[in-house]
């Protein structure tokens, strides 16, 4: 039992609004349930893990959306650190009712030539 509180309380630290560092847009938490990684209006996002959720990277560089793909859970977000170029995949959130992803963002990223 403690080990799941640590979990859930840990999880909801995750989940915690943030201001873009690229677009200065004041993003709130997800209303999903999942942890929310990206700017849902230009799609930046921070070098914060090393490991999806663990925040144990100490970059903290901005990290560029430099393509889009897709998976078997959906639309994913590829992203490159502008410090030190570590890449990762972060699912899109299209189905947060109070701020998900701009579509015309993942159209645009759709667009760019793979990386």
């Amino acid at each position: 039992m403690e080990q799941t509180l640590s979990r859930t309380s840990s999880r909801r630290a995750e989940n915690v609004s943030f201001t873009c560092l690229h677009c200065g847009a004041a993003v709130s938490p997800s209303a999903t349930g999942s942890f929310r990684n990206h700017c849902p209006r230009c799609l930046w996002s921070r070098h914060v893990d090393v490991f999806p959720g663990d925040r144990a990277a100490a970059c903290g560089g901005p990290m560029a959306p430099v393509a889009l793909d897709h998976a078997a859970k959906g639309w994913v977000i590829v992203h490159r650190c502008t410090a030190c170029g570590h890449t990762s995949r972060n699912r899109a959130t299209l189905d947060d009712p109070i701020q998900p992803d701009d579509p015309a963002a993942l159209a645009a990223l759709s667009a760019l030539p793979p990386p």
